[in-house]
């Protein structure tokens, strides 16, 4: 993406804001690891989404209708700190740069954020979502009430930005979609690169360092979330990450793994066998899992909404486990009464954007908002027979979960996760190659 389509973000944010509104967003902070040593830095996806800026402590202003119209604090140019730390971009260059009417260093917030905030109707920020900037935004407001005989005043309405801002991120543009379906495109070769590694004997580990290295070698060094290798029932664990198990023939393994690309998020998961072949009960449910996914995101289109999808899914799941005698009874009653909810207790998907569950409304808890083009959601139903699980024991210890990664179009909908398969057939034969 180019820093273009970041200052449309903005103008598209202002124009939506109250006359005589201000908003503040600040940048992450970096985070401590141990002792001296820091996590790897990760930009706040509002700030980022808003300027493509990946430097911590930022702060940016925004004053439609005003000047400057937009104003961003920088860390100041610091050779000695350059060379321990990195290159700064520093106020001098931001302006130009990033698309901002005026950049200032950090070290001038204290003296220029007042006045632009002064005379302001409405202060726009996201309570609660950052310490730094909650303190940032209390300290503005006791100096601007007790400057009144500077002639300073504090703005009388607060607003939360997050709606309006997350409904913009909820739609994507067609820049971000690009990024999107590039980011899906690594990850789908990922996992057909864990596919062919895989083997008894190796470790859950050693597939989770075949899927970095193909995503870090593609340029999307970091993994857009902790990434789930689960071999036999590990895999009925929904957030599996110790990955230090050794997996063995006979068993399945799931991966739940995608790529972080320029901020974006891919999200994939696929379920195979460590052997290369499916046994007859893995076969049987991997199949229903397989259909309902299929099926639910054959239904994706304007209109539609994830409930509608969701309840293909359920339909599927719940005969199929009907068919296996996992489930008995009604298959309507049994949806009804939730009877499946042991071996499917997730959602069938969620949106997907800078954030992995990515921000944006669904209006109801059961997520029946319409969809609409440029929204990007997962679809991924899944079965986990547990360990434990009163069924038979030749179904037990099964976990499967099949995700891909779908934008609404005008037209319908379009797999960005398309490129690893996940038919039974196309599975096997990836690994016997």
């Amino acid at each position: 993406m180019e820093y273009g389509d970041f200052a449309l973000h903005r103008r598209t944010l202002m124009a939506q804001l109250p006359e005589g509104a201000v908003a503040v967003i600040t940048a992450a902070a970096e985070c401590t690891r141990s002792n001296d040593t820091e996590y790897r830095f990760r930009q706040d996806s509002d700030f980022f989404y808003l300027t493509g800026f990946n430097e911590p402590d930022a702060v940016l202003v925004l004053r439609p209708g005003q000047q400057p119209e937009s104003v961003l604090f920088v860390r100041p140019k610091d050779a000695l700190m350059e060379i321990w730390h990195g290159r700064r971009l520093g106020a001098d260059a931001a302006a130009a740069t990033l698309g901002v009417t005026q950049a200032y260093g950090l070290d001038q917030l204290e003296r220029e954020l007042t006045p632009l905030l002064s005379d302001a109707t409405v202060l726009a920020y996201r309570p609660g979502q950052r310490a730094a900037e909650d303190g940032l935004i209390a300290a503005q407001l006791d100096t601007l009430r007790g400057g009144l005989r500077q002639g300073l005043r504090a703005p009388a309405t607060l607003q939360d930005l997050r709606p309006i801002l997350h409904e913009m991120r909820l739609h994507k543009s067609a820049a971000e979609l690009a990024v999107m379906a590039e980011a899906g495109q690594i990850s789908a070769r990922a996992h057909c690169r864990a596919m062919r590694a895989c083997a008894p004997g190796r470790f859950e580990y050693q597939l989770e360092a075949e899927i970095q290295h193909e995503c870090a070698m593609a340029g999307a060094s970091d993994m857009a979330y902790g990434t789930i290798v689960g071999g036999g029932d590990n895999a009925c664990i929904l957030h599996y990450t110790e990955n230090r198990a050794e997996l063995k023939a006979g068993d399945l393994v799931l991966i739940d793994a995608g790529a972080e690309l320029h901020g974006y998020a891919a999200d994939i998961t696929r379920t195979f066998p460590v052997d290369g072949r499916f046994s007859d009960e893995q076969k049987a449910l991997y199949q229903i899992v397989l259909d309902a996914e299929v099926a639910a995101i054959a239904m994706l289109a304007p209109g539609v909404s994830i409930k509608d999808a969701n309840a293909v899914a359920l339909e599927i799941l719940v005969s199929g486990l009907v068919s296996l005698g996992i489930l008995q009874g009604d298959i309507s009653q049994l949806i009804a009464d939730e009877a499946y909810k042991p071996f499917y207790m997730h959602g069938l998907g969620h949106w997907l954007g800078l954030d992995v569950h990515d921000v944006g409304d669904y209006q109801h808890a059961d997520r029946r908002r319409p969809l609409a083009p440029g929204m990007v959601l997962t679809i991924e139903p899944g079965l986990y027979i547990g360990p434990d699980a009163d069924v038979e024991p030749r179904w037990r210890g099964i976990g499967i979960r099949i995700e891909d990664n779908i934008v609404i179009t005008e037209q319908g909908h379009r797999v960005l996760t398309g490129g690893v398969p996940k038919t039974i057939e196309a599975i096997e034969q990836l690994m016997a190659g």
